[in-house]
């Protein structure tokens, strides 16, 4: 099923994102030199200073679409992963999230996905040309994070993918080697934690089929899995299914994205599903031991793809953004 996907200055235009299971997104950078806010009370994340959504207010306020503008500081005023895909090196933009973060004692999120043979030729097709390709690629993005503290979330579809069949054959055991090479590179840094992604509970539905595809995928080396990523399954749905996943892994832990699945999901549609709600804000408070964190990994906003009315993946919509944020509560919780 499906999946969406998703910044500084120096930076330049982020890249594509990911999945079969959901479109990807072309993620927009900040602006350098913008002046960062003071970050959300309570949250150990950092927040983007001059996201696409920022961005998006100020030149509402300017319109005199003050309204609208306060609407969606619900977006602005919250963490989401970055992705630094596309770019030939990730470098720049991720030193400076990590330098921003650092500076206000808050961790950054990333996704990292430049897989090869990325998407199965779908929306989010592309990612390195081959696997030296990618062990760069991997090695310039674990480079740039030095000891900050940071969250990568890894290759959103990749095993989901071999699993499903998507990926042909003679490129899955490359795919596994290259992940788990990934992990052990990335969690060279001492501040990095690692989340192999998982897919969705309505995408594979038996857990255990993920186990034995995440094992040669380096999970073990990991610090957990991620489920949801770009995915509307709401938080009860993908707790459950995360702590099933869990005990078949020995008791790994795992991260959820709730960006978008504050009201649920909806039948038969994935690619910028109307009527859909902003869910739980990012936090470690999580109620479940094994679940170390509430994410914004897809940034809302982002669109997934050419569908309903949609940009191409990947781009900034304002209009769905504004959507997502009047059917929220301004409390969003779980």
């Amino acid at each position: 099923m499906s999946r969406l996907i998703h910044t500084v200055a120096a930076l330049a235009a982020l890249g594509l994102a990911a999945g079969c299971s959901s479109a990807p997104e072309l993620h927009d950078a900040p602006v350098a030199g913008v002046t960062s806010r003071s970050p959300v009370s309570g949250s150990p994340f950092w927040v983007d200073p001059a996201s696409p959504a920022v961005q998006q207010i100020q030149t509402w306020e300017r319109e005199g679409r003050k309204g609208d503008a306060g609407l969606l500081r619900q977006i602005a005023d919250q963490p989401a992963a970055l992705w630094p895909a596309g770019e030939i090196d990730p470098g720049p933009a991720v030193r400076a999230a990590t330098a921003s973060a650092g500076r206000q004692g808050r961790t950054s999120l990333f996704v990292a996905y430049d897989i090869p043979h990325r998407d199965c030729g779908q929306h989010s097709a592309g990612g390195a040309a081959d696997a030296d390709e990618y062990r760069a690629w991997i090695g310039k993005f674990a480079e740039a994070l030095g000891d900050a503290r940071a969250i990568v979330v890894l290759e959103p579809d990749a095993v989901a993918h071999i699993v499903d069949g998507c990926t042909p054959g003679e490129y899955q055991e490359e795919r596994e080697r290259l992940l788990s090479e990934a992990v052990v590179r990335l969690k060279r840094q001492s501040g990095t934690k690692v989340y192999v992604d998982a897919g969705n509970p309505s995408w594979i539905r038996d857990p255990g089929r993920l186990v034995e595809p995440l094992k040669r995928a380096g999970v073990e080396r990991a610090d957990g899995f991620s489920l949801n990523v770009s995915n509307f399954q709401t938080d009860a749905v993908t707790k459950e299914y995360g702590v099933r996943l869990s005990r078949e892994l020995g008791g790994k832990h795992f991260v959820v994205d709730s960006s978008r699945n504050g009201n649920g999901p909806l039948s038969g549609t994935w690619c910028n599903p109307p009527g859909r709600a902003l869910g739980t804000r990012p936090t470690t408070d999580t109620g479940e031991a094994a679940l170390d964190a509430y994410l914004w990994i897809k940034r809302p906003g982002a669109s997934d793809g050419p569908c309903e009315g949609g940009p191409a993946a990947g781009r900034w919509w304002p209009e769905y953004a504004l959507e997502l944020a009047r059917n929220s509560r301004s409390d969003t919780g779980r």
